[in-house]
């Protein structure tokens, strides 16, 4: 047998290993993709047997999702009303989406069209250290600094308000909007930016006209993630939202969210009672929401992939 024979046939004996444990290999990987859809069902059937003493009688569905009065600690008529901390939920996350989304984006471009070098990657270190820094510690600086600047500016009552709340979230939620927001403009080819340039277009036109255009997928998806961080959020929210059960009437009243909820009050809930059973009911909510802005996005997406 010639040498170049022997050194050919350990590649061949690799090559037919690799052959034989191809469809094992196929298959972890398709188990590895199966294993996100079983764990998504795993957590929502864990939330509703969880939820079950409030959800199979113990609680009127009717009035929990019209009622404004949580009262469940009530010695007299427990009352399990959440519309008004699903309205203080909605309130802060859009108001602090309608901070964070034009910051994000804008920071976005600013990186990723106008700004080069040194500059460009100390901006990018600075905002990642904000995506470093823990919900609590955001908390804080929304009580103990950003409270009563809001009283001193707005002559507020009280600096834990709606505003307050949706100010740290909008700043939390600017880093995940400006990494993902970037990508996708980065993403965007070359010769669309010459070709704009050939044609004439400034910076700015080359900014609105093509690479808005051109990446509006991926921006949709930095914003939804965005949202999804505001949504999710806790201890920030519970430090700096006032933790009032009620519909907000101004961006300077206290709200109370749907997480902040859970998290004030599950430790103190006896476990398998109607009070235990309403938070978890409170997560099943999320879920949905969560799960509605997420199929929302895929259809926007869709739409738009349809259009071009």
């Amino acid at each position: 047998m010639s040498d170049y024979q022997n050194t050919r046939r350990p590649g061949i004996a690799w090559r037919g290993l690799m052959d034989r444990c191809e469809p094992l290999i196929e298959w972890a990987i398709r188990l590895c993709g199966y294993s996100a859809i079983l764990f998504i069902f795993a957590i929502l059937f864990f939330i509703i047997w969880e939820s079950r003493s409030a959800l199979f009688g113990g609680v009127n569905l009717i009035e929990f999702f019209t009622s404004t009065r949580w009262q469940p600690t009530s010695e007299v008529r427990p009352e399990y009303g959440i519309l008004a901390l699903i309205v203080g939920t909605v309130c802060v996350t859009a108001l602090a989406m309608l901070f964070a989304v034009p910051l994000g984006l804008g920071a976005a471009v600013f990186i990723s069209e106008f700004c080069s070098g040194k500059p460009k990657e100390i901006l990018k270190i600075v905002i990642e250290l904000l995506a470093a820094i823990p919900s609590i510690v955001w908390g804080f600086i929304g009580y103990m600094v950003l409270g009563p600047i809001i009283m001193w500016t707005t002559g507020a009552a009280v600096g834990v308000n709606m505003l307050n709340g949706s100010i740290i979230l909008a700043l939390m939620s600017v880093p995940i909007i400006v990494s993902v927001g970037e990508d996708s403009l980065k993403a965007v080819p070359d010769s669309f930016r010459e070709a704009a340039l050939s044609l004439g277009a400034s910076r700015w036109e080359i900014v609105y006209r093509v690479l808005f255009p051109a990446a509006k997928n991926g921006l949709l998806a930095a914003v939804l993630l965005g949202v999804g961080r505001a949504i999710g959020e806790t201890m920030a929210v519970l430090m700096c939202t006032g933790h009032a059960v009620q519909i907000p009437r101004s961006p300077l009243d206290p709200v109370r969210t749907l997480t902040a909820t859970i998290a004030s009050e599950l430790g103190e809930a006896v476990s398998g009672g109607i009070h235990y059973g309403a938070l978890f009911l409170i997560g099943l909510v999320l879920f949905v929401m969560t799960f509605a802005v997420n199929l929302a996005a895929d259809l926007v997406v869709k739409g738009i992939r349809n259009e071009q």
